[in-house]
Formats: C-alpha cells, sequence, structure tokens
C-alpha cells in the first residue's frame, strides 16, 4: 500500500471514531481525508490562488521560506461574498500539499454548541487530541462571522456571543498551536467580523476573494460546462456567448451562475426522461433561465449560491 493511501486510511479510522463520540460533529464538520482539486478546477481568482500556493510552501518547502528569512502566517482569512470560491480554495490548499481536509461550519457548531453546552469541554479536549494523532491536516473554519448568516436566520443579537467566541477562538488557537495544520478561515461579512479573529498568531494574513466580472465567472462557467460534457460522455451545449449572457445582470455570484448552468441541463434531462430529444443548450436558454432566477432573486431576496 503507498504511503497517500496509508495516510488517507489512517486519517479516516482517527476521525471516523472522533467523530462517532459527539454528535456536533457529525452535524457540523466534514471530513476529507485526501482531497483531489487542483487549483486550475476553480476559474479565475488569480490573486487569491497565489495566496493559497505561498502557504502551501509551508508544508511542500518550509525550508525555502527560511532561506528568504521569513515564516508562514499562523493562518490565511479569506474575506468575500457567498458564492466566489473560498471553500474550493481551501479544498484545493488540502490537495496542493496532500493533507486532509476538515471543513468546520461555524454557523452549525455554533448552534450545536448552544444545544449541547454540556458537550462543548469534551468537544474541545477532544478537538486537540483528534488532531495531534492525525496526519498533516487543512481545517477550514466557514464563516467566523456567525451572527449574520444564512444557516442561523441571519442577524441574531439574541446569541451568547461572548461563550460563543471563546469556544471559537480556543478551537482556533488550539489547531493552530498543534503544528501539523494549515489554517484558513472565512467570511461573507468582514465588515462585522470581531478583530480577534485577525490578530497576530490567528488569521494574521487577509486575502480578499473578489471575481474579476465578468472575465473570472465566464472562466468559472467554462470549466463546468466542460466536466459536465465530461460526465455526460457528449456534448451538451452549442457555441455559448458567455459574455451576454452574464452582460444582464451582474448580481449573481459564480456559484449562482453555475446554478443557473444546471437548472438548464435538468431542464434538458427532463424532457429526455419524457421520451423527447432536446437539443444543445443554448445562449438563448441560459439567458432566459438567468432572467428566471433574477426574479425569484428579486421576489424571495434570496441569498448567493456557493460556488461548487
Amino acid at each position: 500500500m503507498e504511503d497517500r493511501a496509508i495516510q488517507k486510511e489512517r486519517a479516516q479510522n482517527i476521525w471516523g471514531s472522533f467523530a462517532r463520540k459527539l454528535e456536533p460533529i457529525e452535524h457540523a464538520m466534514r471530513f476529507e481525508p485526501i482531497p483531489d482539486l487542483d487549483l486550475g478546477q476553480i476559474g479565475g481568482l488569480e490573486r487569491p490562488k497565489d495566496e493559497i500556493q505561498t502557504y502551501a510552501c509551508a508544508a511542500t518547502n518550509p525550508e525555502v521560506y527560511e532561506r528568504w528569512g521569513t515564516y508562514p502566517p499562523s493562518g490565511l482569512l479569506l474575506i468575500g461574498r457567498q458564492g466566489v470560491g473560498k471553500a474550493l480554495l481551501a479544498r484545493a490548499l488540502a490537495s496542493l500539499t496532500g493533507t486532509s481536509f476538515v471543513r468546520v461550519i461555524v454557523p452549525s457548531l455554533v448552534i450545536e454548541a448552544i444545544h449541547r453546552g454540556g458537550k462543548v469541554g469534551e468537544l474541545l479536549l477532544g478537538w486537540s487530541q483528534v488532531l495531534s494523532e492525525m496526519p498533516p491536516v487543512t481545517v477550514l473554519f466557514e464563516e467566523l462571522e456567525f451572527s449574520q448568516t444564512r444557516e442561523i436566520g441571519e442577524r441574531r443579537p439574541d446569541l451568547p456571543v461572548g461563550p460563543v467566541m471563546d469556544l471559537l477562538l480556543d478551537l482556533v488557537d488550539r489547531t493552530i498551536a498543534t503544528g501539523n495544520c494549515l489554517v484558513v478561515g472565512s467570511t461573507s461579512h468582514p465588515d462585522t467580523l470581531r478583530h480577534a479573529f485577525a490578530l497576530p498568531g490567528r488569521f494574521e494574513r487577509v486575502v480578499e476573494v473578489t471575481p474579476i466580472f465578468p472575465d473570472d465567472v465566464i472562466e468559472a462557467l467554462r470549466i463546468h460546462a466542460t466536466q459536465a460534457e465530461k460526465r455526460a460522455g457528449h456534448p451538451l451545449f452549442e457555441t455559448i456567448e458567455w459574455a451576454r449572457v452574464l452582460d444582464e445582470f451582474h448580481g449573481p455570484s459564480t456559484g449562482d451562475w453555475i446554478h443557473i448552468m444546471h437548472a438548464v441541463l435538468r431542464r434538458k434531462a427532463r424532457r429526455e426522461a419524457a421520451g423527447e430529444s432536446p437539443s444543445l443548450v443554448t445562449t438563448e436558454e441560459l439567458s432566459e433561465e438567468a432572467r428566471q432566477y433574477h426574479q425569484a432573486a428579486d421576489r424571495l431576496t434570496l441569498p448567493t449560491g456557493n460556488y461548487v
């Protein structure tokens, strides 16, 4: 068995044992033993990608930092609206460094901590222990500005912010102190993020993740269209005028546009299931789906989707 396969099996076993002991883990954390995501699969975002590659050197070429008389940051903080690719960048970091990937969904963890207060001490102890036993790991603390996220209904002034902050800062500090973790935080609400997260020794390197419109979005759409055709094993699209599709609406995030594209593909699949012979996806069909999305978003004030 290759070293990478041994690492994957070991990580799965250690994490599985940890998750079985603590219910909050199942609801608030996602574990991937060895991610497989190349930065080239993420459209645009050249500056954030450069930051990810630079941080990856901390794990892959630590001696290079020494030769330049510097040291890696204790953690990266990715800021940008929902659906721009922050979680993808963190997952790509794990793939670049050959580490396992733990995604801590902070708003869900907050809900679990409030509902199961008695388990918080057990969670902290177990967290330190599992990280010390695991092979190297990349940890993403997703949506650190928990009080304004959609998972908890947005803008929740009634939350016990003090105790929750104590828990989160403790988790972050324990993760960084372990020494075998690459640590990334993210938020869609940087304007109200508590400054304690960005202090030296925590998420001290702030990286803005803002796609260039329309170029980065078009690149992402082309990547996902190619991936869809690869899964299907045949062409799905005519020659699409992506710039014309995007020109009418500037509001949707990268993730929203990808969902719009898949909505058209799902409609084609439904028609085939009904016995029809649907044509390839056209520019006009994508534009019409974008108009329907925009109308629904206006009526419901929909939050943006994830770039996945």
